[in-house]
Parts: C-alpha cells; structure tokens; sequence
C-alpha cells in the first residue's frame, strides 16, 4: 500500500473520501431489509442484504471503495483505513476536526523490544477504542489494515519495523494481544483488524525485483516453521476479523489466486471459518496477477482467478482490478460475488456498524482519544522498549538542572523523525531538546559538524542522536547498505576525541554497530527505533536514570557485508553462498537477538524443581486442545536477583538447543520470554514463564510440525547465563500434518 508513509501524510489526508457516512436502520428503505434485524445471526443478515442487491450493485461493492448501493439506502464505505501504531493517514481516513489528532505510538518493532504482552494489549486497546471513536464519527471505516505480521527475515527490508521482529514466538505473542486490545473481548468486534501480508512478503525492490513481480521461492518446511507461523496464529488461534493477501507470488502462484493459501491452508487447514471472515488484497495486487507474474492472460482473467479461489475484495487506488470484464466474460459467476459480499457485510455486522446507538461501541467518541492514559502508554511503550547496547558505566548521566548539553544530529529537535512510516497526525510530538528544555538543562542544539564540535568543547555531556529516518527505506523501497553513513561515522569520531562523555542515539532500523562499538570515544549506545510522541523525554529520562532500560533487540544485527546475500533468497537455513538467516541459523553477529544491557547487575536462574523429564505421549494423554501444539507444558519457573543498587525492570528469555529432530539443528530457539518489572535492589523476583509443547518442535521437510524425543537444554538469558536440561521420552509424534502443496497450476 504504497501511499501511506509518513513522508506523503498530508497527500494521503487531504481531499481523500473517507469511511462513509454509516447506515440508518431507522430510515427507509434500509429499514426495512433484515440487515437492521438484529434478532438474526450475523450471517443471516448479511445475506439478506446481499440478497436485495442487483448485480450492478454487488459488482460495485468487493472493491476497497465500495460504493453502496442508494437504491437500498445502504450507504458508501472505503474499507482502507490504517492503524499500524496509532490511527494512520489512508484513503478510509480524515483527520478532520475534532478529530484531528490520534496516539502515535512506537513503531511496532520497538514496542515488541519490551517482549511484555501486557504492555501490547494495552496499546492495542487504546488504538481499537480511538480507531472505533473515529469510525462512530464517520472518520474511518470500522475496519483497519493492521497489524502487519511478516517476519523480519531480512535486515534490509523497508517495512521491517512494521513489524515485531525476526522472531515467530515473538510475532506470535505481541500479535495474539494486540487483536486482542484492537478488535476487544465483547460480543461484538470493536473494529475488524487485518493481518498482513499473507504470504511470503518481506521484499520491496531488490537487484531489478519488485514485490508486483516476486515469487518467492519457500520450501514447505520453512513455509510452515517461520512464514505461515504469525498468520496462524492470526486465524486459527485468533480468529481475526480479516486478512490481506500479499503482491508477491509463492511458488509460482500469486498470493491473492492461490487456492492453496487462501483455502487450503487458512479456511480449511486453519478452520479460519467461525466468524465467515474475508479476505481482501494489498491495493492493486489483483492487477499483478497479469500484469507482472504474468499469471492469467488478462486483467479480467486474473481478477477471476483471485475471487475465484477465495479473495473476497480488491483494494484499488482508483480501479486497477477488472470486474465488469471478469463478470462479462463470464469468468466470475453470482454465487461466488455473494459469497464474497456476506463475507464482508458480515464482518462488519459483527462490528455493530448496522447497529447505530445499540452497538456495544457506539459510546466511543472524541472524549475517548488521546487520553490521559494514552498519554502515559505511549511514553512508556518508549521507554520499555529502548535497548542499551554499550555501556561502560557513563550511563545514566548525573544530569542537574543548568547541566550543559550538546545535542547533535539531525534528529535531536526534530518531531517529525520520531515517527515512521504508516503514521497519523500526532497531538504532539516532543523531541529529545524539548525534553531537556523542560528539565531545565542547559543545551546546544547542533546538526553541522563544525557547529556539533564546538558545541561539544562547551559542554558537560555530548548526546549523538542519528541512525536513519524513514527517507533511507520504507514502503516500495529497500536498503541497499546497512552501515553506517560515512558522514555519521566521521562526525562521531570528532565528537569522541573532545573528551566529552558521549552518548550514541540511534533512530531506525539496525545497522552495523561495529565501527562505534570499538571506538572508545563512545561511552554508550541506545537503540530507539521510531519512539513515537513521547520519544524525546522517554530518551532522555533513560539517559538522566530517571527510567532504567529493560529492553532487549527483537532482530539480529549483521555485519555490514551481510548485503552480499541476494533478498530474494528465502532460505534460512544455511548453505552455499547463503550463511544463514536469524539468530537461529546465523552464528556471528554483531549484536544478537535478544541483547540488552542494563543500569544494574542480575542474576538470573532457572527454579531447582524444573521438571527433568518428560513423556510425550502422557502429556498428549492429559492434553484435550483442539490442535495440539498449544498444549501448555508447566510454566518455566525462573528467579532473578537485582544485584546492583538500582530498581529496573528484566527481560527473561528462556533458548533451547537440541540435537533431536532433522539436521541440520537451529543454533537456539526462543521458546518462552516474560517481563519481570520494578525488581529492586537486593530483591529477588520469580516468575512462570508460559510455553508450549510447539515450542519444542520441529518442522519436517514436509512441514509438519513434529516433536522428537531427545535432550533439550534450556539457556537462560543473552548471552545465556544459565543452563538446564529436559529429556523428553517417549515416541515421536506429528503434532500438525502440513496440507501439501499442488503440483499444477491452482
């Protein structure tokens, strides 16, 4: 959806229709078609409008700006609404007084830093309720294009920060709370929230590919192990309202025609059928299918196909798919247009949108954004997720009032970085200077290198705030490098000879830290991906140690040369010219997956009356879960003593490595993490670490999930601090049997 960066908002915002006005159940005639019969089941009312609409008006009403159908007194509605980290600029949305403003959260990847699944539902529950607010008040639709769940396979990928990481326990965890705080816990859905990219997406544009034309290449073991993991959570374990099928092809099938992944996989495999939910695409990948994977033989060919094998609506900038060509040429029949149709007048009916004042989130409205509440979220949503990657003790600085600082580069006093893509307007946007303003601090702001060295001569403590704003990657573009800027690199290495202490902010994705990890100038390194509204004083109550940092990298950070690897391989497990992708099958990087450091010392352990062994089969036995690998294992007891003198919160990140199983073997494997807050000085805090018997399996080439007898050793922290083990007995069992993929055209 490649109009929605936070560079092209006010392009996005202004002059564009938004959700529509909603319908009126007490006016004919729609009062009088049992859409507005709330007696009935969802799907009966759904039907019943479909059913009064002619074929011109149900052709008019499975693209993204559905027109409505007047005769009926159904009105328009744009389904494209956005809500990646707050209400975000789309087509479906108007920031138009009073509601001009929406919580701008962090990035999602800097979010899921804080691995703390309270925290995510908590930010999903206050986007669902100003999402709603906004949809009450004809501002958005009712159902929002959120959240993106792709796994970040590649450092290099535009949209990688959309997302919550590398890793598919992570994905899984912040993915399962945050519908959960999105679409809510009611009888009716708070607004219909959308995962995506559905699947196999994570490629802009690399060496002459583009995502309108990839076909990604998956074998089906790593199709099931890492890229289909978040969208089953998604749909089977979650039951989202929606998914949105990607631009690009898997194995020679477009994503949004694939009869395999759209039912096979996610409505019969998955049972992704309980609530008749839909499917939409990416906007204008219905045309993909025949302009660029060259798939079908004509736009209105291809625009069949995807309806055909289970698309229930095209989203379209102004008309991209080819409908009425599909439908004259008879490639498209009625039953499978109402199909589509109940599908999506059923989702909404599940969100109340026909209700008017009964519906169970008709209340919401402009007292309910940016609330107090909110306010404190998004600042603590910063500060938990901001990671600590050097410090050789300046770190927290002793910071007073009148205390001089210098504050270099080209983000230091700049709201308009601390975003990143996919962002509404904010109702504030304070910067690290504005932070150190209020407290008083005494402070140069600088983005020259003459002015920032000089600035750096006069004062106290030289904070460095650089790294990449959304201009170096996003939507439709990938990067090409993922070192630092020689300008950077250079400007810091003057700073560093000052003398000053020097503290090192980084905005954006990862790069290579190497060059200022070995640089002694550089005191210390946060990492603070796009922190949102409150980005600056979550910044700098990190830096004077007013707030401790917990969090711990959700990705891997790779060398600089890493680049060498072609994007669109897909394989993760090494071999040949491809050394391996993740934490799991990457053993040298940078800085690895799940580092963190801290203001204190612990000292982790596992609990002495950890269960030892196993039977697999006993454990089945006692299991009566539909699908069994969410059978829960007993809690991971794990302690933690603060043994330094100042209170912070721990991130315990419990690995596992094991022989048992295929070769060749992961490095480690997350298999269960929790946040252990305010552990005081001298205190000791335990907590029971949830998992699951999935946790310990494995994928086989087939791609089923299968859990092998063996010797797990479980490692505690990164770098693993402690290590125990688990025996589990027993035989081997399949414990999900992966639907094999067509071997002809489908």
């Amino acid at each position: 959806m490649k109009l929605v960066v936070a560079i092209s908002f006010a392009v996005v915002c202004i002059g564009q229709v938004h959700g529509g006005v909603l319908p009126d159940c007490t006016k004919a005639p729609l009062a009088s078609n049992k859409i507005c019969d709330a007696k009935l089941s969802p799907r009966e009312r759904a039907a019943a409008l479909v059913a009064a609409m002619q074929v011109s008006e149900k052709l008019a009403n499975i693209v993204s700006k559905a027109q409505g159908a007047s005769r009926l007194g159904l009105p328009s509605y744009n389904w494209w609404s956005e809500a990646l980290h707050g209400i975000a600029g789309a087509p479906g949305v108007s920031f138009e007084a009073p509601f001009d403003f929406a919580t701008s959260f962090p990035m999602p990847l800097l979010m899921s830093a804080a691995f703390d699944d309270d925290l995510i539902e908590k930010v999903g529950n206050i986007i669902g309720i100003e999402a709603r607010a906004f949809g009450n008040n004809n501002r958005s639709g009712q159902d929002y294009w959120t959240p993106d769940v792709n796994p970040f396979r590649d450092p290099r990928w535009g949209r990688g920060s959309e997302t919550p990481g590398e890793d598919t326990l992570r994905i899984k965890g912040y993915t399962k709370r945050l519908l959960r705080g999105l679409e809510g816990t009611g009888a009716q859905r708070r607004i219909i929230a959308t995962c995506k990219h559905y699947a196999g997406y994570d490629l802009e544009e690399w060496g002459g590919v583009t995502r309108h034309n990839f076909d990604a290449k998956i074998t089906a073991q790593e199709l099931a192990e890492y890229y289909m993991q978040p969208f089953q959570q998604c749909a089977r374990d979650s039951n989202v309202g929606s998914i949105m099928c990607s631009y690009n092809s898997v194995n020679g099938v477009p994503a949004c025609a694939s009869n395999y992944l759209l039912n096979t996989i996610l409505r019969d495999h998955w049972n992704w059928t309980e609530s008749n939910n839909y499917i939409t695409s990416d906007c204008e990948a219905v045309a993909d299918v025949s302009s660029n994977h060259h798939y079908a033989r004509s736009n209105a060919a291809g625009t069949a196909e995807c309806f055909n094998n289970g698309m229930d609506n095209s989203c379209e900038y102004s008309g991209s798919s080819d409908i009425p060509g599909a439908w004259s040429g008879k490639l498209l029949n009625e039953s499978t247009v109402d199909k589509a149709l109940v599908r999506l007048y059923e989702g909404l009916v599940r969100a109340g949108y026909f209700d008017g004042a009964a519906a169970e989130y008709a209340s919401l409205g402009r007292n309910n954004i940016n609330t107090a509440e909110a306010q404190s979220l998004a600042f603590q949503a910063a500060v938990d997720g901001i990671v600590l990657l050097k410090n050789d003790g300046t770190l927290p600085l002793p910071l007073k009032p009148g205390s001089k600082l210098a504050m270099v580069g080209f983000w230091a006093d700049d709201g308009s970085k601390l975003q990143g893509i996919y962002s509404g307007k904010a109702p504030y946007l304070h910067t690290p200077a504005y932070a150190a303003k209020n407290a008083d601090y005494n402070i140069t702001v600088a983005k020259a290198a003459d002015d920032a060295v000089a600035a750096a001569k006069k004062s106290d403590y030289v904070l460095y705030f650089g790294g990449l704003d959304v201009s170096a990657a996003g939507e439709g573009s990938d990067r090409r490098s993922i070192a630092w800027s020689t300008s950077q690199i250079d400007l810091i290495k003057k700073l560093a000879v000052v003398g000053k202490p020097l503290i090192v902010v980084q905005l954006g994705d990862q790069v290579d830290n190497t060059p200022i990890l070995e640089l002694a100038g550089v005191n210390s390194i946060l990492w603070a991906n796009w922190p949102g509204q409150d980005g600056g004083p979550a910044i700098m109550s990190i830096i004077s140690g007013a707030k401790a940092p917990a969090g711990r990298l959700p990705v891997t950070q790779y060398p600089a040369s890493y680049t060498s690897l072609a994007m669109t391989d897909m394989n993760l497990r090494p071999g040949g010219s491809n050394p391996g992708r993740t934490y799991r099958w990457y053993p040298t990087p940078v800085q690895a997956f799940g580092t963190g450091l801290h203001y204190t010392e612990f000292k982790p352990a596992f609990a002495a009356n950890l269960t030892a062994v196993i039977n697999i089969q006993g454990l089945l036995k006692a299991c009566s879960n539909q699908y069994l690998d969410t059978c829960p294992l007993a809690p991971l007891s794990v302690s933690v003593t603060n043994a330094g003198n100042r209170t912070s919160d721990y991130v315990a990140l419990v690995f596992v490595a094991s022989t048992a199983g295929p070769k060749p073997y992961p490095i480690k494997t997350l298999v269960a993490y929790g946040r252990l807050r305010n552990v005081a000085a001298s205190q000791t805090t335990t907590a029971g670490l949830p998992w699951t018997i999935g946790s310990l399996a494995r994928h086989d080439e087939q791609g089923n999930t299968v859990l092998y007898p063996g010797t797990y050793t479980l490692m505690l922290d990164e770098p693993a601090r402690v290590n125990t083990t688990l025996t589990l007995i027993g035989d081997t069992v399949v414990l999900d049997k992966w639907p094999a993929a067509p071997t002809a055209k489908q």
